[in-house]
């Protein structure tokens, strides 16, 4: 039986050439509800002594323990959702997105990494131009981010971007955590901004995102929020987690059955 998250010889085709790929409809109204209304949910119980601002541009973030310990406990910028909220939980152990994995040629992956992006109007920041294999790094390098939309993504409140087919020149830098903390081990390439193309997408669509692919978003320049839930997958058959990662977990994350 094929699932949506199978893809077929054409999609894995662009996904190679391009470095992305959109995959419309992933998930279905009621997931996007589901998905919406538990964060509301976390949020309304939320109750903390302060608050850590993440940046791809100021990383002071990086040097805080709250920032550190994210990758194991939901934390409000909201990461680990995919293991420790049953409803977040349930969609990256759905058929449909083990499906998919198995499709990009995974044997044993793992989501290390899982974020709920708010990018509320006017607030909702730029994040430059970046490839997910420098942050979450293994050898060989297996880093797949994927981009579920939750509302509509379009120019005006803060797509997505990309230089198609940019995975192809591979990685430029690792963002690495040593004894002088965290920090990018070579100065960031200049990039043409006309390169980039914006990758808008209709609520329920997932974008699939090469580990080297070069990909941006701008602010949210518009009046209406742009929510997105977004993981990371790397193998862990084969594979060796860098121990220089600024991620350093205390257990393996659990990994995710596929046939």
């Amino acid at each position: 039986m094929a699932y949506p998250g199978s893809l077929n010889p054409n999609q894995l085709q662009f996904f190679n050439s391009q470095g992305y790929l959109v995959l419309d409809s992933f998930v279905n109204p009621d997931e996007i509800k589901s998905m919406r209304n538990r964060m509301e949910q976390l949020l309304h119980d939320f109750d903390s002594p302060s608050s850590v601002i993440f940046s791809t541009k100021d990383h002071s973030h990086a040097k805080d323990n709250y920032f550190f310990d994210s990758a194991e406990k939901i934390s409000f910028f909201f990461e680990a959702l995919h293991e420790l909220d049953p409803v977040f939980k349930e969609f990256s152990s759905s058929k449909n997105f083990s499906s998919l994995l198995s499709s990009l040629g995974y044997k044993r992956p793992a989501v290390v990494q899982s974020m709920y992006i708010f990018k509320q109007p006017g607030i909702g920041g730029e994040v430059v131009p970046h490839q997910d294999n420098s942050f979450l790094y293994t050898d060989p390098q297996t880093c797949t981010g994927l981009w579920l939309a939750l509302e509509d993504a379009t120019v005006i409140n803060g797509c997505l971007w990309a230089i198609p087919g940019s995975q192809k020149n591979g990685l430029v830098r690792r963002f690495i955590r040593d004894a002088e903390g965290v920090h990018f081990d070579r100065p960031s390439p200049s990039y043409d901004q006309k390169d980039f193309v914006p990758i808008e997408v209709k609520a329920g669509s997932l974008v699939v995102i090469h580990g080297d692919l070069i990909h941006q978003s701008f602010e949210n320049q518009s009046p209406n929020s742009r929510h997105a839930y977004s993981l990371h997958v790397v193998d862990t058959d084969g594979c060796k987690w860098a121990e220089d990662n600024w991620i350093r977990r205390k257990q393996e994350p659990e990994p995710i059955y596929v046939s």
